[in-house]
């Protein structure tokens, strides 16, 4: 296998895609970048109402498989501006307001990003008070205005998206660490397949979409319009899943998996066997480490808007292990990031077309 997942071209697009602002329900910015990169590895493509992008490799064929990420990244929303020039705000997705207080945000205006602060007292000052614990009706953001008036001015308005500005490093020569590699670094798992079946000259007997979904974050939204759009026969989702091997993780709760050990494939009822030990075989034929694990009721991911779509989908979830979720330091291996997408396209070659993926 021609292996350019690391080169310049590759590790370029990473650290461009990461680094954008696409937050839930205006993806824009990272989906043109995605787009972008992809076009000289694909035959078509084709992008929703909503923002959710789909390539295809091989277009025409009677069965239609998906491999999927989803594009959206955590952020806040300035839901109040007081009459002293301070942003209140509230969640848009996942977002941890315990992690907020003390960082840098900037707030996506129509004329242009307005840089700015969450505040928080000094610890001089709040010992024994009730702001000692960063309630999302505690926080505030600070850019440094007299007034709301003065807010006003600089093009801020309720309803304008918050982001964080912190962007990717690579530690130690092996953890990725950023914001919004929940779900972005997937997204680059996708690209890279499609850039190796590409480069590799790989002839698929059927038709491959790789889909690019918006809105995640805030309830599967965009995997539930596209998967009702595509119609696959069958779909490879791709997310990120918890390493519980770092202080104050509960292994017997929350399952037990780390970074640098492999995938984490999930068992569920969402999941369907058939291509779940399709994935496994082929983890076992190319020594692709995994981890496993199960999930109760709903994998909480876009696996389960596939599998509950159309009159049923064959899916399955292939999960990279990452520390710390929705902070804005989440960490990933990179040797992980590389095993996720050395399966995913191992697997895809060993769909050849004519899998009905019945139940039994």
């Amino acid at each position: 296998m021609n292996n350019s997942i690391w080169d310049k071209e590759s590790t370029d697009f990473l650290h461009k895609y990461i680094n954008n602002a696409s937050p839930t329900g205006r993806e824009v910015a990272g989906q043109k970048l995605w787009l972008e990169y992809l076009k000289p590895y694909i035959d078509e493509y084709e992008v929703d109402h909503y923002g959710s992008v789909f390539v295809v490799i091989n277009p025409g064929q009677e069965k239609r498989i998906v491999i999927e990420a989803h594009a959206d990244e955590i952020s806040w929303f300035v839901n109040y501006i007081s009459k002293d020039g301070f942003l209140h705000v509230i969640r848009n997705g996942g977002s941890d307001n315990e992690v907020a207080p003390g960082k840098k945000v900037i707030i996506h205006t129509p004329e242009g990003p307005v840089k700015g602060v969450f505040g928080w007292p000094a610890i001089h000052t709040r010992k024994g008070k009730s702001t000692t614990k960063p309630d999302i009706d505690k926080l505030f953001i600070d850019v440094g205005a007299e007034n709301k008036k003065e807010v006003e001015d600089m093009g801020v308005h309720v309803g304008c998206i918050v982001t964080y500005p912190d962007e990717l490093d690579l530690h130690n020569d092996k953890f990725y660490v950023g914001r919004a590699l929940d779900n972005r670094m997937g997204g680059f798992c996708i690209a890279q397949v499609a850039k190796l079946i590409k480069e590799n000259k790989i002839e698929l007997p059927y038709s491959l979409y790789v889909v690019n979904a918006v809105q995640e974050e805030i309830g599967l939204r965009g995997a539930q319009m596209i998967a009702q759009r595509i119609k696959p026969h069958a779909a490879i989702i791709t997310d990120v899943t918890h390493d519980t091997s770092t202080p104050h993780m509960n292994t017997k709760k929350q399952g037990d998996v780390k970074c640098g050990k492999g995938p984490a494939l999930t068992y569920g009822p969402a999941v369907h066997y058939t291509l779940l030990e399709m994935i496994i075989n082929a983890a076992r034929e190319e020594e692709i480490p995994i981890q496993r694990e199960a999930a109760s009721r709903s994998t909480g991911t876009d696996t389960d808007a596939f599998a509950y779509s159309n009159e049923g989908v064959p899916s399955a979830l292939i999960s990279l292990p990452l520390r710390y979720m929705h902070t804005t330091v989440e960490s990933a291996h990179k040797e992980d990031i590389e095993n996720v997408i050395k399966l995913i396209y191992h697997t895809l070659q060993d769909i050849d077309g004519t899998e009905t993926f019945k139940y039994f």
